[in-house]
Formats: structure tokens, C-alpha cells, sequence
């Protein structure tokens, strides 16, 4: 049955199709299949057409409902805009401080005013934006205050603000000793000068060189916008701190507004001579000291604005009608400017032909040199060190300073023993402890410079030694002990050859007449064509040297001396057990050779090396003894080792650079390394002296004029100590041994690496805690290049600063240094600093214009009243302490260093570096800085270098 269903279907279907065919025709199947797709396509898009409409008025339904209607873009900004902002409240409390608080709000103001608001109003009515910015420059005052509160600002301003300006100097110094090295090579010398400025600094810091920053104003507000960001960062809370456009805002105007400018105006030249002329504007000026700028000035800009104006001037006292008294006075004004334009052309032509003759830098003519007589040098503190140089030269010094030191021990002894008769009066006795103390001086001052063990020795008549010597065994020692002995040596001094004359004849002679101010002037002397200031008379011919370039006494090249430890071994010796080095001595010269062994014990090497430290102060810097160890000191691991130090030692001193430095050096090598018993005779007096508590350097200042403007202080100083001899200082005797008994040194500080680090890393010690004392020394120290100088003088000048500091202040001007140091930081002068910043910038409220640019020649007129100034306000009394010469070098080498624009901004940026490292400590600003300057090229070529010089050693 399903079978014939299913073939009815079939049947039926296939007649369907045929009839429909038939009747249709073939194609109707296609039509048919197309209608039926027309009709679905249609229905589909429909029904799509109506959803979508009706989906559509249906969320508008909802969020029209439920949700506010989205804007995007510009319509959203205009719609927040229109909304009515919340009122911000602002405290106007900022440091706690009602008269600090009021100006600052000013400043906060008119910046507001001037930097943003003159824009800010073309866009937009609304002042929200406004009060944003100004609560958040409050925010961050508020914090900075909070922060300035807390620190401790004595450090930083009798402390690293020095030490800052004093390293600043010394790169300036260095800079300049390189630049005179080069000689005339360089064509452009204050651009060559800044370069090499950079270049010290560098070496120097080792970590850091501002160069970038200081030449490029691109990287200057570049460096200044990252240091206003961090500021922002540690001052703003986090929320303002991420919106960037309000930190922009005030990062710009903190960057470009306000520090740039005050930057550029601390760092121009011109403002800061204007300045120094308003500082010392009581002081009127002195013609002697204008003439003498005119004649040492090297700017040839200086020379013509002077002689402009001086021919302007001319011409107005010409043009004038005058008769009687009158006249007179102006024929002398005329006089006086025809002078001065004559000093000016012949400086302007000497200075262009090259033909540069300086009364400073020249040596006069040797034939026509005034005479100092050797009893003036003596007692003259600047003429003596010169005559102490040559001395040292020549291997007389031993004469010398046994002169000095009679001349302490007889004021020494006369001032006790009038004390001692006071006392014996009132009944008091101290008879023996006194003549005990005067006996061990007078013995000391025997041993150290007559006996036979004293090295140096004293030539003299040996009958006079001799009666010396007994008189000392067996009588009381009287103040004219070694009147006789000494008379003997200052005749020796003043007739032999080798001494005095010969002073006369050496270029030391010059340098102190020149420090003496005793030259005579060559500008003027025979012709004006520049060929008359050659020195004749001399008996080494024509001399025409500068002042800088005369050289010492040459020495000895011609012995050779070399040593070193070629044994060791341990001795018993009447139960004492000690170590022994052998050190094997080769000497040679031209007509011999020699070599010996000596034996050395450690304890032989220590007293030398006390030795040669308390005779040449430098040493102590660059030779290093091996320590002394208590317990296994006799191991053999450990011989070797002080063996291998001690090596290296004697290597170094031997140097031939450093046995080169002074002559009298070899002295004290070669009796140590003779091949005989080792004498420790000085190291014993050295001992003994530290009993002995008389003030004796007292006494070398009364050779010398400066202290004798000072007898009173001295007098009533001496009196006090004389009431506590029964209770003697330690460092009292220390200070003796070392500023009266101890030789001064003969090696300089030319060659030593402090001259290569930062100022206070080579400040003296014993002066560290005494706040004036430090900041006096360090800043003469790099003003006038003491301790390029005589050490004698130096310590003579510290011993100097130091009664006078007593005799002003006593023990308590540390705390009146503290006290002054919390005034300056107190609210009073805090709001006149920033008031007296507010009218600067803002005077009457107005936001000062761009001052322009002055005309040259009035900068360079600037100049020459500002050296002016400088020099007219220097006492006489420090010419007369350090020289007339040395401090004149020292102001105009200080004057020209502020006259460059890159170093002064190097200089500011430094102090605001200290400034921020001291007010933020814990945030390593020290760190950031070196990463914003580690662009620097001098930085980069300094490191190149570096690797450079380290490669072979290191491949090696």
C-alpha cells in the first residue's frame, strides 16, 4: 500500500509539472523562484526598518528617563563651562608669620596677574582655573616654610656657602694659571677662558660640570623647568601634581617668571659692579688708586671709555669763560685729564703691539733698586719671608731663624721674669718652676741650633758655643743669654756674601719690593716708543722677566741617590726584641759611585718622618709612614708587609721631582741613610717641648709691624698665662712647637693634589671649630694665594686672625655667629628679602619693564670705579701683612672674576644646589643634580679621557 501511495504522488506531481510546463511555458520556473525571493527580501527589510525606528524612540524613551543627554568634544567643554562652579576657599596663611604672609601673597598675586591672568580672561570669564593655581602655589609655600622651619641654616651659611665661593675662586685661579701657560695663542680669551674654566671644574668635582646650563640658554630653562617640576612634586599634593595643566602652568612661571630673571640679573657683570659701587658708596674716590687701575688694566675697552669721557670732558672745561681764581683750578682739571688720556694711549699702544710692561709683573732695573737695610727686613713681616726664602735657597736658614728665635726667647724671658719679681713682692714663690721652664728653653734653643747634634748647625765661633755651654750648666739663664752669639750671627748675615749682598742681586729682592710697593714705575721713564724697560745694570745682563717668571736658585742635578729595603730581619737586644731593615744605598756623581748598607729600625723611620714633617709642613700630605702595631708586630707575614710599605715610602721620597723642590731636603735624607748610628736628638727636644708653655710665638709676631699695633692684647694674653704656669695646656705647647720651634717648609703646595679638590677638604683641622677663624683663613687662603706663599707668613696670619678674633670676642663669637645666623633667618629679615624681591620686580605694583642693556662704554667705566672702589677700601695695615703686591693681585683677580657672565650663573646655580640639598636631605638632590648635568661635554670629555688613561693599565 505505501509503495502505491508513493507512486500516486509521483504520479500526480510529475502531471503537475507537465500540465504546468504546457501551460507556462519552459521559463516559468525561473520567474516563479524569482517572485518568491522578491517577496522574503521585501518582508525582511520591512520588518528591519520598523524594529529599528520603534528600538530607537524607545531608548530615547529610557534615557530620557534615567540618564542626563552625553555631549562630547567643544559642546561638552561650553557645557561644563556654563555649569556654576563650587566656591574654593583659600587660606591665606602661608608661613605662620603675618609680616612674611602679606608680601608673599603680593608676589602670588601679581604673577597670578601679569603671567596668567592677561591671557586667561581673552578665553574664559571663569576664576576657578585661577584659584586652582593660586591654592596650589599656596600649598607649596606653605610647605617650603614648614621645610625652613625645620632645617638647620648655620651649617650652610658659615659652612658650604664659603667653601662654595671659595672652591669657585680657586677653579678661577687654575683657570687663569693655564691661560697664562698658553701665552698669546688663544683668540678669543674670555671665550678660551670659560672653556678652561669648565675644564678645572670638572677635574675638580670629578662628578659634576655645569658648562651646559651656564652657556646654553636652551639647556638653562630646559635644567630649570625639570628643577621646578621635582620642587612640585615634593611640595604639591598628588592629586595637583597629576593634573598637567595646572603643573605646567606653575612650573613655567616658577622656571621662566621668576627664576630666569632673577638669575640673569645675579649674574650680570654690570648689576654686580653697580652693586659693589653701591656698597662701598661712603668712601670717596682716590686719584692715586684710579691712576693705578689706568696703568694695570689689560682691557682695552676699560682704557677707551675712560678716554672718551676724559675728552669730553676736556672739551666742556675748554669751552668754558672763566677769569681770576677760577682759572687756576681749571688749568690743573685740564692738566689732570690731558694726564690721564696720555696714560690711556700709551697702556692702548703698548697693549696692541704686544710690547705689555707692567709695573707689577716687571722686575725694575737691579742698579736702581731701593735699599732695604737688613735690620728693617728683619722686623718687616712681608720683607722677612722673602729674605726667609732666599735663605732656605742658599742653606743658611739655621742663621736665620736662630736670630728669630733669640729675639722670642729674650721677650719671652723678660716678660717672666717681671711677672716673677710681681709675684715674689706679693709673697707668692714659683721661683723654681720658672727659671726651671726659662733653663729648659734656653737648652732647647742650644740643642736645636749650636750643639753638635743640631742639624742645621749654626757656624759660629766655637769659644762662643762653648762659653755658652758652661754659662747654661751652671748659671741661671738670663734674657741676654745669646746676645753676644747673636750679634756674631746677624754680622754674618749682613757681610758674607752668600747671605744679605747677594739678597740684593736675586729676584727675590724684586718680588719684595714690588710686595713692599717700593718699585719705581717704567710706563713713563725715557721714551714713549716702548723700548726703555729693560733692566741694565744687572750682573746677569738684561733681564726682562715678569715678576711670575722668575725662577729660583737652580739645583744640584748631578748626585743621584737611590735606596731600598733589601733585608729585614729580628733582633734581641738586652731582651728587647725589635725588627731590623737593611737598606741598601747607591749614590752616584760624576766622578764616583758609591753603595753601603745601612740598618734601620721602624722606630728610626717614625722620628724621621716627624722630622721631615715638622721641618717641610707639606709633606705630611703626601708621605704616608705604616702605622704602628701593637700585638704581632714581629710576625713575618707582617714584616714583609711594613718592608713592601716602607719601600714605597722611600721610593717616593726619593722622587726626583720632590728632592728637586728644595735642596735642603737631601740634607735630612742623606744623614738618615748614612751609614752610621741614626741621632733622634730633635725628636727628643721635639718631646721635651711639650713641658715648656711659654707663649714664644708671640715673639714672632713682635718682629713684624702688624703685631705691634696689638701690645696691650699681648701684654694682658701674656699676664694670664703667667698666673696659670702651674697649669699647662697641652695645646698651648702643641701650637708652640708648631708656629715658633718647627722650620718652615721649604716645599710648597704647588704640586699637591688638594689643589685639585674642593676647598674645605684642605682645611686645617686644628680651625674647623672656630666658625670666624675658618671662613677668615679660607677666604685669604684663595683670595691671595697664601698657600702658594711662604708658609711662615700663613701661619703667622692665622696666628694673627686668632688674637684678634680673641681679643674682639673671646671664647663666645661662635654664638654670636649662630645668633647672627638665626637673625638672618628670622621673620623680619625673611620679609624684607621678599619684599625687597617684590619691588624689584613689581616696583608700585607694576611689573618692571626689561631694563635695557647699557652702552658699553658706560659698562666698562663701571668697571674701572668698581676696581677702584675695591682698591681704595683695602686697609693699609693688610698691604703690610701680605704685601702690597699680593693684595693687589688678590682684589682684581677677585673683581675680574664676577666680570663673566657663565661663571657668575655657575656660581648662583651652585648656591641654589647647596641651597635645595640642605632644606631637602632626604631626597638626594645631590644625586639628581649630577643626573641633570650629566650632558655636559666637558663632562664627557673629562670621562673619555679618564678611560683613556686607565685602558693600558688595565690591559697591562
Amino acid at each position: 500500500s505505501c509503495l502505491q501511495t508513493s507512486l500516486s504522488i509521483w504520479g500526480w506531481g510529475s502531471l503537475g509539472l507537465v500540465l504546468f510546463l504546457v501551460t507556462f511555458g519552459p521559463f516559468a520556473i525561473f520567474y516563479f523562484a524569482f517572485y518568491i525571493l522578491c517577496f522574503v527580501g521585501g518582508g525582511f527589510v520591512v520588518t528591519l526598518l520598523f524594529g529599528k525606528s520603534n528600538s530607537e524612540k524607545y531608548l530615547e524613551q529610557c534615557e530620557h528617563s534615567f540618564l542626563p543627554c552625553t555631549s562630547v568634544g567643544i559642546p561638552k567643554c561650553i557645557e561644563e563651562m556654563k555649569r556654576e562652579a563650587k566656591p574654593i576657599k583659600i587660606d591665606r596663611r602661608l608661613t605662620g608669620a603675618n609680616i612674611i604672609d602679606e608680601p608673599l601673597q603680593q608676589v602670588i598675586q601679581f604673577s597670578l596677574r601679569d603671567y596668567v591672568q592677561y591671557w586667561y580672561y581673552t578665553l574664559s570669564d571663569d576664576e576657578s582655573f585661577l584659584l586652582e593655581i593660586r591654592q596650589a602655589l599656596q600649598y607649596a609655600l606653605v610647605q617650603f616654610s614648614a621645610r625652613s622651619k625645620e632645617t638647620d641654616w648655620q651649617p650652610y651659611f658659615t659652612t658650604r656657602l664659603v667653601d662654595d665661593f671659595g672652591t669657585h675662586l680657586r677653579v678661577f685661579r687654575k683657570a687663569q694659571q693655564r691661560i697664562a701657560e698658553k701665552g698669546d695663542q688663544m683668540k678669543d680669551q674670555a671665550e678660551e677662558l670659560v672653556d678652561t674654566f669648565f675644564e678645572v671644574e670638572v677635574e675638580m668635582e670629578k662628578e659634576v660640570c655645569r658648562d651646559l646650563v651656564c652657556t646654553s640658554p636652551k639647556d638653562e630653562e630646559g635644567f630649570l623647568r625639570d628643577l621646578c617640576e621635582v620642587l612640585l612634586y615634593i611640595l604639591l599634593p598628588p592629586g595637583d601634581f597629576q593634573n598637567k595643566i595646572m603643573r605646567y602652568f606653575v612650573r613655567e612661571i616658577l622656571s621662566r617668571g621668576i627664576l630666569l630673571p632673577l638669575i640673569n640679573q645675579l649674574s650680570d657683570p654690570d648689576y654686580i659692579n653697580q652693586y659693589v659701587i653701591w656698597m662701598i658708596r661712603d668712601s670717596n674716590c682716590n686719584y692715586e688708586a684710579f691712576m693705578n687701575i689706568i696703568k694695570l688694566s689689560d682691557n682695552i675697552g676699560e682704557l677707551e671709555a675712560v678716554k672718551d669721557k676724559a675728552s669730553e670732558e676736556l672739551q666742556y672745561l675748554r669751552s668754558l669763560d672763566t677769569a681770576g681764581d677760577d682759572i687756576n683750578t681749571i688749568k690743573n682739571q685740564i692738566n689732570s685729564l690731558l694726564y690721564v688720556i696720555k696714560v690711556c694711549d700709551s697702556r692702548i699702544q703698548r697693549l696692541q703691539s704686544g710690547k705689555e710692561i707692567d709695573t707689577v709683573k716687571l722686575a725694575a732695573n737691579f742698579g736702581k733698586l731701593c735699599t732695604v737695610p737688613l735690620d728693617h727686613i728683619l722686623v718687616d713681616n712681608v720683607a722677612l719671608q722673602f729674605f726667609m726664602d732666599y735663605m732656605q735657597q742658599t742653606g743658611g736658614q739655621a742663621h736665620l731663624f736662630f736670630w728669630m728665635t733669640v729675639e722670642g726667647y729674650r721677650v719671652t724671658a723678660q716678660q717672666q721674669l717681671e711677672v716673677l719679681q710681681s709675684r715674689q713682692k706679693d709673697g707668692k714663690h714659683q721661683t723654681n718652676q720658672t727659671k726651671g721652664l726659662l733653663r729648659a728653653a734656653a737648652f732647647g734653643v742650644y740643642e736645636q741650633y749650636l750643639s753638635e747634634k743640631a742639624s742645621p748647625r749654626v757656624n759660629i765661633d766655637d769659644n762662643l758655643v762653648a762659653k755658652l755651654a758652661e754659662t747654661l750648666n751652671h748659671e741661671d739663664p738670663t734674657p741676654e743669654i745669646f746676645d753676644d752669639i747673636q750679634r756674631k750671627v746677624y754680622e754674618l748675615m749682613l757681610r758674607d756674601e752668600r747671605f744679605y749682598p747677594s739678597f740684593k742681586q736675586n729676584a727675590l729682592y724684586v718680588r719684595m719690593l714690588a710686595e713692599l710697593d717700593m718699585l719705581k714705575d717704567p710706563s713713563f721713564r725715557g721714551s714713549d716708543d716702548g723700548e726703555g724697560e729693560s733692566f741694565n745694570g744687572s750682573p746677569t745682563g738684561s733681564i726682562n722677566l715678569s715678576l711670575d717668571d722668575l725662577s729660583n736658585v737652580p739645583t744640584d742635578d748631578t748626585v743621584q741617590l737611590h735606596a731600598y729595603i733589601s733585608d729585614t730581619g729580628v733582633c734581641n737586644d738586652h731582651g728587647k726584641t725589635y725588627a731590623l731593615y737593611a737598606i741598601t744605598v747607591h749614590r752616584r756623581t760624576p766622578n764616583s759611585e758609591e753603595t753601603w748598607k745601612t740598618y734601620r729600625r721602624y722606630s728610626d723611620f717614625h722620628d724621621f718622618h716627624m722630622r721631615i714633617t715638622e721641618q717641610f709642613e707639606n709633606l705630611a700630605n703626601i708621605l704616608k709612614l705604616p702605622g704602628k702595631k701593637t700585638f704581632n708586630n714581629m710576625d713575618r707575614e707582617f714584616l714583609e708587609k711594613r718592608k713592601k710599605d716602607l719601600n714605597a715610602y722611600l721610593q717616593l721620597l726619593l722622587n726626583p721631582e720632590m728632592m728637586k723642590a728644595s735642596p735642603a731636603l737631601a740634607h735630612y735624607v742623606y744623614d738618615f741613610l748614612e751609614n752610621k748610628a741614626y741621632s733622634k736628638g730633635k725628636g727628643d727636644f721635639a718631646r721635651k717641648m711639650d713641658t715648656f708653655v711659654n707663649p714664644l710665638r708671640n715673639s714672632m709676631r713682635n718682629v713684624s709691624n702688624a703685631v705691634k699695633s696689638l701690645p696691650d692684647s699681648l701684654a694682658e694674653g701674656m699676664t694670664k698665662m703667667s698666673d696659670n704656669m702651674g697649669k699647662m695646656s697641652e695645646r698651648l705647647g702643641q701650637d708652640i712647637k708648631q708656629s715658633f720651634f718647627k722650620v718652615p717648609p721649604l716645599i710648597q703646595k704647588t704640586y699637591s693634589d688638594p689643589d685639585h679638590c674642593r676647598v674645605a677638604a684642605t682645611i686645617d683641622d686644628n680651625v674647623d671649630d672656630n666658625i670666624p677663624l675658618r671662613v677668615m683663613l679660607l677666604l685669604m687662603d684663595e683670595v691671595f694665594d697664601l698657600k702658594e706663599r711662604n708658609q711662615w707668613l700663613r701661619r703667622n696670619i692665622k696666628n694673627l686672625l686668632q688674637q684678634l678674633i680673641r681679643a674682639t670676642y673671646g671664647d663666645t663669637i661662635n654664638r654670636k655667629i649662630v645668633d647672627h645666623v638665626d637673625w638672618m633667618t628670622s621673620p623680619e629679615q625673611v620679609a624684607d628679602a621678599v619684599k625687597r624681591f617684590r619691588d624689584a620686580f613689581w616696583p608700585n605694583g607694576i611689573l618692571a619693564e626689561t631694563v635695557p642693556r647699557r652702552d658699553k662704554a658706560i659698562r666698562m667705566r663701571t668697571r674701572v670705579a668698581g676696581k677702584t672702589k675695591l682698591l681704595e677700601v683695602m686697609p693699609d695695615e693688610l698691604k703690610h701683612i701680605i704685601g702690597a703686591e699680593t693684595t693687589r693681585k688678590g682684589i682684581l683677580r677677585v673683581f675680574e672674576m664676577f666680570q663673566h657672565a657663565q661663571l657668575n650663573k655657575r656660581m648662583v646655580y651652585v648656591f641654589l644646589e647647596r641651597f635645595l640639598e640642605t632644606l631637602f636631605p632626604q631626597n638626594k638632590f645631590h644625586e639628581l643634580f649630577n643626573k641633570l648635568h650629566s650632558r655636559s661635554k666637558q663632562m664627557q670629555r673629562y670621562k673619555q679621557r679618564l678611560h683613556s688613561t686607565q685602558a693600558p693599565s688595565l690591559q697591562k
